[in-house]
């Protein structure tokens, strides 16, 4: 007996809207109790501008929750107790350990009824933080979406955050299309699998097109020097300020510190949806596929259990989580197209959809190292000169080594004084530059492309671009006196999700 092919009403999906809420999400909470929240939230670019945020939320009362009724009420109130309680922790010279009660209680208390981690998720900050300009229009179009909130008012932020938003919205007739789609493999109604997976592929294309948008109002430097910092969470950030985590101080006495990873985009759960509707298992970052997984494409073992991608459906809102459990149970479509291979239109409709989704991480890992990559080579090379000891730093260029970092703590004396030791001694400084980021993304690309059926969509998605030279006769040749490998990262980079780490042996997207 088959599971049943999962119904979207139950897990609060809309066939429309797929992951955002089918209710649009408040402009205000309804019940006037709630309005120092609201007040506080309003202001937050010019508390934290002030440095002013921590002592009046300090002097906030806590505040029941037994007001909020319906659970856009709830989503409201968490999406605001997020923003202050990550401008509380970073908005000051030097990160705070702990949230104090007028956050730590209710935040605690609503992520329980949500089910997602008291911390700044993807679905704070873009699934439950947004609002159409205009009512009649679609809100797949980013020039008809606005962010309700922002850490710092700068339109670079709010268009950050509207290109994920734009983009869960574009593909959520994605997910009732697979649905359809697994039922008829079912009945093995290769015709219908066929028109389905087409349609997919082209909408993938869209959502490329979509992210390709990213550069028109964002700026890489605003985003990693301005932004991510605000976004980071408690996990791993020692090098931040941050060694032990935060305290959720609820009252209760037995206050421990807890660590959470910050907002990512791997915590969508569309794209997890994406891989799993098409068979696309991921392993741990650096993990090769065994030689039996590479000649014996009948009887896979099952998906990795333990892995970053895994990891990150904790910080996805429950019902979403359960819904992708559920999918992964009744998913059939790659076992469908290899069982009719000789079928050409099949096999080359679900070839398109990997190709298609490959380059979107393409285009991803493009974003990311303009957006994160170069700009931590830049502080790199700013930390070796003369002058870098007189600038004032903030989370983005954090140095190796545990300094009670924040949003303006010089710490690049600390880093060059490190750096020397390390070279001193003839150790490799490990740091945080972004190397095993794209590691990471290059093997859940290089990984989407595994399933591919015909044999010349694998020769062509595993192709590996030529690299060119710069016309530098030197180049490759470390740095006179340098002792460490050429192209190593000595930076720290705490990230969206915790400290990304150049060391490949560590594998994922962070080191936790």
């Amino acid at each position: 007996m088959l599971p049943p092919v999962p119904v979207l009403a139950d897990y609060g999906l809309s066939p429309t809207h797929g992951f955002l809420p089918d209710v649009l999400p408040l402009t205000r909470l309804p019940d006037p109790y709630y309005n120092k929240w609201e007040a506080v939230v309003a202001n937050l670019q010019g508390l934290i501008l002030s440095k002013r945020l921590r002592g009046v939320v300090d002097r906030l009362p806590v505040l029941s929750t037994i007001g909020l009724e319906h659970d856009a009420e709830w989503r409201r109130a968490y999406m605001l107790l997020c923003f202050m309680a990550h401008g509380y922790i970073w908005g000051g010279d030097s990160p705070s350990d702990r949230l104090p009660p007028p956050i730590a209680v209710p935040l605690l208390e609503i992520s329980a009824h949500l089910e997602v981690p008291p911390v700044a998720t993807y679905a704070a900050v873009c699934l439950w933080n947004f609002k159409p300009l205009f009512m009649d229009e679609d809100i797949d179009n980013l020039e008809n979406l606005a962010s309700l909130y922002t850490f710092t008012g700068a339109t670079d932020e709010s268009w950050f955050y509207l290109v994920s938003i734009a983009m869960e919205a574009r593909g959520a007739p994605i997910i009732p299309l697979m649905l359809t789609a697994i039922a008829a493999a079912r009945e093995n109604d290769v015709q219908e699998v066929t028109r389905c997976l087409g349609t997919f592929a082209e909408r993938l294309d869209d959502l490329t097109t979509l992210l390709q948008r990213m550069h028109e109002s964002c700026d890489p430097h605003i985003f990693y020097h301005r932004i991510r910092p605000f976004l980071a969470g408690s996990k791993n950030m020692a090098d931040a300020g941050l060694p032990d985590g935060v305290i959720y101080e609820d009252g209760s006495g037995n206050e421990t510190y807890r660590q959470y990873a910050g907002g990512s985009n791997a915590q969508s759960s569309l794209i997890q949806f994406f891989d799993i509707v098409l068979g696309i298992q991921h392993r741990p970052t650096g993990e090769k596929p065994s030689q039996a997984q590479e000649t014996e494409r009948e009887g896979r073992p099952p998906a990795p259990k333990h892995n970053f991608i895994m990891e990150m459906r904790q910080y996805m809102p429950g019902p979403h989580a359960r819904f992708l459990d559920h999918v992964q149970t009744v998913a059939n479509i790659r076992d469908f197209v290899e069982q009719n291979k000789h079928d050409r239109p099949l096999s080359v409709a679900y070839d398109a959809c990997l190709a298609m989704l490959r380059a979107l991480r393409d285009k991803h890992i493009a974003i990311v190292t303009r957006y994160i990559v170069l700009p931590s080579r830049e502080v790199r090379a700013r930390s070796r000169s003369p002058a870098a000891t007189r600038r004032k730093l903030n989370l983005a260029t954090a140095a190796s080594r545990p300094q009670p970092q924040g949003i303006a703590y010089d710490a690049r004396g600390a880093a060059a004084e490190q750096e020397a030791a390390a070279a001193k001694k003839g150790g490799n400084l490990k740091g945080t530059g972004g190397t095993a980021l794209i590691a990471f993304l290059k093997q859940a690309r290089d990984e989407t492309g595994e399933p591919a059926i015909e044999d010349w969509t694998r020769r062509f998605m595993s192709r590996q671009p030529r690299t060119a030279g710069q016309n530098d006769f030197f180049a490759g040749k470390a740095d006179e006196g340098a002792d460490l490998p050429v192209g190593a990262e000595e930076v720290q980079v705490p990230g969206l999700a915790g400290t990304w780490t150049i060391d490949e042996e560590v594998g994922g997207i962070c080191n936790y």
